[in-house]
């Protein structure tokens, strides 16, 4: 595991590429307010965990479980349904065909979200994906279609046919050019900060949050800045064979990673979300990577305390149980928020 402190803390980056992003939202309220009419919508517990905290060396660790989203098995539902409900409410959505490509759960979101509103989801798929995702996505009302080897070329091709088919591609990523949708997804993610902040009796002291394009970690960061100020430490964690984040904010621009494919496969993304990136780069304290055997430990421990999940899913737990309290100076009363995103 590696830690380095974010220099730009505070002031955040000046690039031109993030001049035009907007940072990403803090106010939960909005999003709030569509979520609770979804029939698939309850509250994910927030779970105490003391055998983790043991091993940590740390006083209390508390586990947001999103295993059971919406039935998706993914803090992901919040994300891309949530921009189909914004597009619904504004009377956008039926009847439209949204694109995406997927590796996981992202896709499953798009699907639902979808189904509920009367709109198509059409989604890419790289050939290594196996089929029987595919099939979770059919299941839910999807068009699914092979495009590439990699996913980066599934998205090439969900972005070339959304472009010359006139329909509307939902990424869960930005770039110069594309941010209103991620925007709007990211602010859904904002509900299960408002969930923490009224199941926590106090505030965390530290936050450890995962980080592929860094939309999960990009919200997170920004609703606890407005909520709790500038007390929480806040921690991104990456494959360090990915580490998007941690590059381009060591790099002071958004940078390219470069790396083997990572078994924290939902993690495994190369560029940055330019949107998360403008926000982390100002509310993060801390960027870390861990490596494979790293993450496949955290992994193995928490099934043991019943805290099953994928490397992506424990990619927090494990920086926490390599070493992370003693890197970052976090002691034996640290309070540490962290997140089980997705089911094994």
């Amino acid at each position: 595991m590696e830690a380095a402190r974010n220099p730009h803390r505070g002031r955040g980056l000046d690039h031109p590429d993030l001049a035009a992003m907007p940072y990403p939202a803090h106010d939960a309220q909005a999003a709030v307010a569509r979520v609770i009419h979804c029939p698939r919508h309850h509250v994910t517990p927030l779970l105490t965990a003391p055998d983790l905290a043991d091993a940590a060396g740390v006083g209390g660790v508390f586990v947001k479980d999103e295993r059971e989203r919406m039935g998706l098995g993914s803090f992901k539902a919040l994300g891309a349904a949530h921009v189909i409900a914004v597009d619904a409410a504004e009377g956008r959505a039926k009847g439209r065909t949204y694109v995406a490509a997927s590796a996981g759960n992202h896709g499953l979101s798009v699907a639902a979200g979808a189904a509920a509103f009367g709109a198509t989801a059409r989604i890419y798929l790289a050939d290594t994906v196996p089929e029987s995702f595919a099939e979770r996505l059919q299941a839910e009302g999807a068009d699914v279609r092979r495009a590439g080897a990699t996913y980066e070329e599934s998205m090439a091709a969900a972005e070339a046919d959304a472009e010359a088919e006139g329909l509307t591609l939902l990424s869960d990523s930005s770039w110069p050019g594309y941010a209103t949708i991620p925007h709007v997804l990211m602010e859904g993610y904002l509900i299960l900060m408002e969930e923490i902040a009224e199941q926590m009796e106090a505030p965390p002291t530290h936050i450890v949050v995962q980080a592929g394009v860094g939309g999960l970690a990009g919200a997170v960061a920004a609703y606890a800045r407005a909520t709790w100020g500038d007390d929480p430490e806040i921690i991104v964690v990456e494959p360090d064979a990915a580490p998007a984040l941690a590059g381009s904010i060591a790099a002071g621009a958004p940078a390219e990673s470069a790396g083997p494919v990572s078994a924290m496969g939902r993690l495994d993304c190369k560029m940055p979300s330019l949107i998360a990136l403008k926000g982390l780069a100002r509310d993060a304290d801390w960027f870390v990577t861990i490596t494979e055997d790293e993450a496949r430990a955290g992994t193995d421990f928490a099934t043991g305390v019943d805290l099953e999940t994928t490397p992506s899913g424990g990619a927090g737990i494990a920086a926490l149980l390599a070493g992370l309290p003693d890197a970052i100076g976090a002691g034996a009363d640290a309070r540490v928020l962290t997140f089980l995103t997705e089911a094994s």
